[in-house]
Formats: structure tokens, sequence, C-alpha cells
């Protein structure tokens, strides 16, 4: 995958997550390596935590995800 492959990812990954969440999720960051993919941000609740994990499975499955997203 090459890096423009990736950059484009990450702003689709990045604009489902905030329509899944709706924009719940403050500070989205979201790392992508050979390794699999971060979540990180802050959100108030454990609900809007998991919609954000829900959301990139919907779109890669057998992903190596690590959610990272504080709650506060």
């Amino acid at each position: 995958m090459s890096i423009a492959d990736f950059t484009t990812l990450k702003k689709e990954l990045e604009s489902r997550v905030l329509a899944c969440t709706g924009s719940r999720v403050q500070n989205l960051g979201i790392e992508l390596s050979p390794a699999g993919v971060r979540l990180f941000g802050q959100t108030a609740t454990y609900h809007v935590k998991q919609l954000a994990q829900h959301c990139i499975r919907a779109m890669l499955p057998d992903v190596c995800l690590v959610n990272d997203i504080s709650v506060s």
C-alpha cells in the first residue's frame, strides 16, 4: 500500500468515525501502520468509544485495532 493509499484510507476512516459518532469524539486521531490501526481522542461516554471502534471494524474487519480513545 502506498503513502497516498494510507492518506486516503485515513481520511475515509476519520470521516466515517465522525459520522458514526455524531462528531462526539474530540481531537480524533487515527494512526495507520502495517501492524494495524490506532484510534485516539476524547469522548464523554464509553458508548461513543465503542461506536468508533465498530465503525472501523465495519470497514476493516480483520485489522489489528487499538482503541485509545479516552473517556472523561
